[in-house]
């Protein structure tokens, strides 16, 4: 083999060692990737999505949606005014968690579409809520600074 052909052949493994070893790093982010959705966005991609994925859906609180039980588990709903979701979760609540204020809930959707909760992030000063949250409460007309 002239050494043309040698230096062809290296540069041509280099390449699919790389593309190898992308592909397998690509497939362990996409493991631990958890995206963000509003209500609505959730209700549009839905139908793609299987039961036990993890994601993050953030909102405002309903008014007089909160409902506890003697368990210690909150029921909830999440809206950005034009869709809603119902929420469960289990814990305790952050101290600023509470009706008509951002929320982003982290968890699973069971099979009849409620999200189990396994983390709770409500706002943290009168300023903050998710840039996606905003987003959608101005294209729905509803934003209130």
């Amino acid at each position: 083999m002239k050494r043309k052909h040698q230096r062809l052949a290296f540069v041509l493994f280099s390449l699919a060692l790389m593309a190898f070893a992308s592909t397998l790093l690509l497939r362990a982010f996409r493991d631990n990737l958890i995206f963000f959705y509003t209500p609505t966005q959730w209700q549009e991609h839905k139908a793609n999505a299987t039961a036990g994925t993890e994601l993050r859906l953030g909102g405002l609180v309903k008014q007089g949606s909160i409902h506890t039980d003697g368990t210690g588990s909150v029921t909830f709903i999440i809206t950005d005014l034009s869709q809603e979701v119902m929420a469960t979760y289990r814990g305790l609540l952050p101290n600023l968690f509470r009706e008509g204020q951002g929320v982003v809930a982290q968890g699973s959707f069971d099979d009849a579409g409620v999200l189990h909760a396994r983390t709770i992030l409500a706002k943290h000063d009168e300023n903050y809520m998710p840039k996606e949250v905003v987003d959608q409460l101005k294209k729905s007309g509803r934003w209130q600074h």
